[in-house]
């Protein structure tokens, strides 16, 4: 291969990594876009405790919006499970599926909270 064909083709692969690269990161903020939209959908059930944009308004409830994705997806399983315990939590998680806690964990984690100082 001619030099200058070499020369081409390296500096040809770092912009077609850059390009998969994003063409992946844009993939994937459109499906966590499509899971906190159908997250919403499904936290429908969870307002009167949690609250509509995931702030409760009751002292034994804690808020939601803005928890990690991980956290909230992690709570719901245990509470599925039997492993976490409580009366409506239990009963609420029971029937849900691994797909409606990914996008139940969506939902509140793309809720942003801002705190200010005093």
């Amino acid at each position: 291969m001619p030099a200058q064909t070499r020369a081409a083709t390296f500096r040809f692969w770092p912009l077609l990594a850059v390009a998969a690269g994003s063409g992946l990161c844009g993939a994937e903020y459109v499906h966590a876009q499509s899971a906190a939209a159908a997250g919403k959908a499904k936290a429908q059930a969870c307002i009167p405790c949690h609250g509509a944009l995931g702030l409760s308004q009751l002292p034994n409830a804690p808020h939601l919006a803005g928890q990690p994705e991980i956290y909230v997806a992690e709570q719901l399983k245990a509470y599925r499970s039997g492993k976490r315990s409580n009366e409506v939590m239990s009963v609420i998680a029971k029937p849900l599926t691994d797909e409606d806690i990914g996008q139940l964990a969506a939902w509140y984690a793309s809720l942003t909270i801002e705190v200010k100082p005093p």
